[in-house]
């Protein structure tokens, strides 16, 4: 069977990682190639990992989300502007990155905003992968520990952004989205994504 799905479980080993974003940003906004970036980190042990390894797999995961960005302003107000905006970058880029972040952050918390129904748990996560299954035979094949890996990310993303105040949270906070990140979304016809971020055209 050919894989045409849009969905891959390759999100159990990521993280928000927004220091390590931040860090990569920084040095692709002072011209650096990825390889150059990947030595450096490596060289200088940036990221304070354990291993060589994880230190490179980290590093590639965080220039490839800065990649899926498609924007160098926005790369440069990831290294430049204050952690609330920087982070709120970051989260766009994994949404960007991931179409499965993608779609939870728009038809799930997005909604939320929308309905102006605040109300948020962990079945809302559940009710999410339900219907994904129900929709794409690739999700559907995922192993339950695989599923349950993504939840656990999806639910640390909101907490580390302050859209929840932790996993067992029983309500979304109201976020506000920074005026330098809403004009980006704009520009770049984007604007799909501003509910995600309580924002409304």
């Amino acid at each position: 069977m050919i894989n045409t799905s849009p969905y891959n479980g390759s999100l159990t080993r990521e993280q928000f990682l927004f220091f390590e974003t931040r860090t990569v940003a920084k040095l692709m906004s002072q011209g650096l190639s990825d390889s150059e970036i990947e030595n450096q980190i490596a060289q200088d042990n940036l990221f304070q990992c354990p291993t060589e390894k994880t230190i490179t797999r980290v590093a590639r995961a965080c220039i490839r989300r800065l990649h899926a960005l498609g924007d160098e302003s926005l790369i440069t107000a990831i290294a430049e502007q204050p952690a609330e905006v920087a982070k709120q970058i970051c989260l766009y880029a994994m949404m960007k990155q991931y179409r499965l972040v993608w779609d939870f952050m728009i038809s799930v918390i997005g909604n939320k905003y929308q309905q102006q129904d605040l109300k948020f748990n962990r079945s809302d996560v559940n009710v999410f992968f339900i219907r994904l299954q129900e929709q794409d035979d690739v999700v559907a094949s995922w192993s339950e520990s695989t599923v349950e890996r993504i939840k656990q990310v999806l639910l640390r993303v909101l907490v580390e952004n302050e859209y929840i105040d932790s996993n067992r949270a029983n309500h979304l906070n109201p976020v506000m989205i920074c005026s330098i990140f809403e004009n980006a979304i704009r520009n770049n016809n984007d604007t799909i994504a501003l509910p995600a971020f309580n924002c409304f055209w």
